[in-house]
């Protein structure tokens, strides 16, 4: 399974059913765009580095961009940047997914649901 970073960041912040969901694959993807979105999002170094333990001691597999994905997330761009606002990010965690064959996780299922062929997983956080 792939998991976009918003299911990441719910278990980040202590979300139960993230975790679950974790620890319920024994495949654990992310797209280094969502590893950068993380880091984006990091407050100092030490979160930075503590992010890399994390996905280094859960067996994460970081899936970098290659030239297949980037034609793959392009094909994507061009056709919902316009009519559903597909951002870059998105199409690259989407084309991400199509080309290893994988389920993406994701609580932003919207962003997603007009790609042809990705199979998706809705994470829903806890209610807080």
């Amino acid at each position: 399974m792939i998991f976009d970073s918003d299911v990441l960041i719910c278990f980040f912040r202590g979300d139960a059913g993230a975790a679950r969901l974790i620890d319920s694959q024994p495949v654990r993807r992310i797209s280094i765009v969502s590893l950068m979105e993380l880091f984006q999002g990091a407050r100092s170094k030490k979160e930075m580095a503590e992010l890399r333990r994390f996905f280094r001691d859960n067996s994460f597999q970081v899936v970098p961009v290659d030239e297949p994905i980037s034609y793959a997330a392009a094909g994507l761009m061009e056709d919902h940047a316009l009519g559903d606002g597909l951002p870059v990010s998105d199409a690259l965690i989407a084309a991400t997914a199509l080309q290893a064959g994988d389920t993406l996780a994701t609580g932003n299922v919207r962003h997603f649901r007009r790609v042809r062929g990705i199979q998706l997983k809705q994470f829903r956080p806890a209610v807080r």
